[in-house]
């Protein structure tokens, strides 16, 4: 039988997602944020400069760890990036739509207790300078992608993928090295 804590912490807003420039750790120039796109705890952002923002994208900061995304780098729609571990993104990276990033997950201590109310775990992600990643890919905690690795479309990274490797697949494999 899974056991609930005696004493559940009542959830409280994360607000609007919205922001004045003003509200960034640092930005810098020619930064285009799309239509609808929501930013969270903006004050652990720090963005470089030339970086597109597509429509619908939720950047999620947290109140410790930074996202730094740096200069030149394109992020297509409705992305979602959830920095409580950190979030290390190089420079002339391309990311297209629907990626997700995630940095932090649930570690169930037994099969008694429910995973929503387990101890969380924080680990970085790095998408090192000049790596791509396809449409709707999803990079786990943890996960470093090295300076032009291509992660193909779907692709569900859970461990660290070499400099200017190809990875695909569930869970993403080596597919190829680029030339």
């Amino acid at each position: 039988m899974i056991e609930f804590p005696k004493l559940i912490k009542n959830y409280t807003t994360h607000g609007d997602g919205l922001c004045s420039l003003n509200d960034f750790r640092q930005i810098g120039n020619n930064v285009v944020f799309e239509r609808d796109v929501l930013v969270f705890h903006s004050n652990n952002i720090v963005l470089g400069d030339n970086i597109y923002i597509g429509h619908q994208t939720i950047l999620k900061g947290y109140h410790r760890n930074e996202m730094i995304i740096g200069s030149n780098t394109w992020i297509g729609q409705q992305c979602f990036f959830h920095s409580a571990g950190g979030i290390l993104i190089g420079n002339g990276v391309g990311i297209g739509p629907k990626v997700s990033i995630l940095t932090s997950q649930h570690r169930p201590e037994s099969r008694t207790e429910a995973v929503l109310f387990s101890p969380l775990e924080f680990e970085p992600v790095e998408l090192k300078d000049g790596c791509d990643i396809g449409c709707n890919a999803t990079i786990l905690p943890g996960v470093t992608v090295g300076i032009g690795a291509i992660i193909a479309a779907g692709a569900v990274v859970n461990t660290d993928v070499p400099d200017f490797e190809v990875w695909g697949g569930v869970p993403a494999r080596k597919i190829s090295i680029r030339k």
